[in-house]
């Protein structure tokens, strides 16, 4: 019998460790567990996309910038899309001048996503510039910030439109081209708000989760083509110019200044980390600081207690608003 108790207690001791050596880990954390496997232990993106066409969205600022700047020197085809061709170009510039590209590699495509009946014409010239699409990373859209109370429709409405229903009319005239191919990665660019709920984001996160719930259908949808990969990525707060652009209770109203969020990613370290998950295939990873990042561990699991948790930090964020 006491050998008994003593090899429980033993266990229990292990079992207590080990969650306390996970705890630590989380605390200390910048992504979820699987992407920190991955970086620690998975495919490395300098062995993995080189050569690929990939075809960025949003990529004048913010982490599309970034991403274009690290990929280029991965050696890919680089497609930059966004509303503005001179904030393009200046990117393309930093590109060639730091990265292992060359001009040929490089193809400045100016698109407006609530445009969709541009989408097909895009898709077409990327098509016939360089004969396939291997990786489409959806990355354009906007922010937003304002209370619910006193946000007019028709920045709803924007939102959808650019968030949501442009993403989804990208990736349907991709899509046919990867199915016939058999093979190629959607990665789009979701956010934390898309599960957890945010003060004074509420268009924004309702434009995310309908970005899941879509993507997700079609991972399902997909089953027959397993070498096409449906990537969700979900940042918390970066250092960019994010909220500077986002929209707020007027569609012709921006909110012209960042939050001075205490615990923000750089954008190159989210930047790195999407390349890990792109590399390893990931379906779905989360990247922030804390105290984003254990709020999302807590909105999954014990979601009672986030939504007080929430209530708390929703108090705080509108006494700056």
């Amino acid at each position: 019998m006491g050998c008994r108790l003593l090899l429980l207690l033993s266990a229990l001791c292990a079992l207590l460790l080990l969650l306390l050596l996970c705890l630590g880990l989380l605390l200390r954390a910048d992504s979820d567990l699987t992407l920190q496997w991955a970086e620690r232990r998975g495919r490395c993106p300098e062995r993995e996309l080189p050569g690929m066409v990939v075809w960025v969205t949003g990529a004048s600022g913010g982490i599309g910038e970034e991403l274009a700047y690290q990929l280029s020197k991965l050696g890919v085809s680089l497609v930059l899309s966004a509303r503005r061709e001179h904030e393009l170009e200046r990117v393309k510039r930093k590109c060639l001048d730091n990265g292992t590209v060359k001009e040929k590699d490089i193809l400045i495509l100016p698109l407006d996503l609530t445009n969709r009946s541009s989408h097909e014409v895009a898709t077409n010239a990327i098509l016939q510039e360089f004969g396939r699409i291997d990786i489409l990373i959806n990355n354009g859209g906007r922010a937003q910030c304002s209370l619910i109370v006193d946000t007019n429709m028709d920045v709803f409405k924007e939102l959808i439109e650019l968030n949501y229903l442009g993403t989804v009319s990208l990736t349907k005239c991709v899509l046919p081209h990867m199915i016939q191919r058999k093979q190629g990665k959607i990665v789009t660019m979701n956010s934390l708000v898309g599960i957890i709920p945010g003060t004074a984001c509420s268009g924004y996160g309702a434009s995310k989760h309908a970005l899941r719930g879509f993507f997700n259908s079609l991972y399902i949808e997909l089953g027959e083509y397993p070498d096409i990969i449906i990537s969700n990525i979900y940042p918390g707060p970066v250092r960019s110019n994010i909220m500077k652009n986002a929209l707020t209770e007027e569609i012709t109203k921006a909110f012209g200044h960042d939050f001075k969020y205490i615990h923000t990613l750089a954008t190159s370290r989210c930047a790195r980390l999407i390349l890990i998950a792109m590399a390893n295939n990931l379906k779905e990873v989360w990247i922030s600081g804390q105290s984003f990042l254990l709020r999302a561990y807590l909105w999954q699991y014990m979601p009672s207690l986030a939504c007080w948790i929430s209530r708390v930090f929703q108090k705080q964020l509108r006494k700056i608003l």
